[in-house]
C-alpha cells in the first residue's frame, strides 16, 4: 500500500466524528503532528490560518471518501515531472502550509478503490480495505458492521409486527 493512502487515512482520522475528539485542535498540535511524520521542519510553526486550512483539507477529503465533490482548499502546489514517476504534484513551499501542500499532494497518488470512509454515519473513519473484491464497508465488522445491521434487523421487526387486537381472519 502506498505511504500516500496511508497518509490520508492518518489525517483524515485525526478528528474523530464519533466522539467528536480532534487531535489538530490547535497550532501547536498541527505542527506536531505535521512534525511526527516529517512533513514540517522541528522550528516550523502553525498559525491559526492554517489549523483552518489544515480542517478544511481534512473535510474534504473526507467528502471525497464518501464519493462526494470536494473543494480543497487553496495550497502552495506545482506540477512536476520526473524521469522515475512521470508527472506529480509538489508543494512550492516548506513549513506548515507545505506540510498540509505534500498531504493534498499524497490525495492524488492514493489507492482509492482502497481508502474507504465507514459507512456507519456516527463513525465516518477512514480505512484501507484489503479484502480481495474490494467491498468491505465499515471500519470495524464487529462495532460499526454490527451496530448498523442491528438497527436493520430490529427497524425490520417492528414493520413486521400486527397491531395487538386485530384479527383479520374475521370477515
Amino acid at each position: 500500500m502506498p505511504f500516500s493512502t496511508e497518509l490520508v487515512r492518518d489525517f483524515v482520522n485525526t478528528f474523530d466524528v464519533e466522539t467528536q475528539t480532534d487531535e489538530l485542535s490547535s497550532p501547536a498540535e498541527l505542527a506536531l503532528w505535521l512534525r511526527e511524520r516529517d512533513l514540517a521542519g522541528p522550528h516550523d510553526r502553525a498559525t491559526d490560518d492554517d489549523l483552518r486550512a489544515a480542517h478544511e483539507l481534512r473535510e474534504s477529503l473526507r467528502a471525497a471518501l464518501r464519493r462526494e465533490a470536494a473543494d480543497l482548499p487553496g495550497l502552495p502546489l506545482r506540477v512536476v515531472v520526473t524521469p522515475e514517476e512521470g508527472p506529480g504534484l509538489a508543494p512550492v513551499a516548506d513549513g506548515v502550509s507545505g506540510g498540509l501542500a505534500r498531504i493534498a499532494a499524497a490525495a492524488v497518488t492514493a489507492s482509492w478503490d482502497r481508502l474507504k470512509v465507514c459507512a456507519e454515519g456516527t463513525c465516518q473513519w477512514a480505512f484501507i480495505d484489503s479484502s480481495k473484491n474490494r467491498s468491505r464497508s465499515w471500519c470495524s465488522m464487529r462495532v460499526c458492521g454490527n451496530r448498523t445491521k442491528t438497527r436493520a434487523y430490529r427497524a425490520r421487526k417492528r414493520g413486521s409486527r400486527r397491531p395487538q387486537g386485530s384479527n383479520t381472519d374475521t370477515v
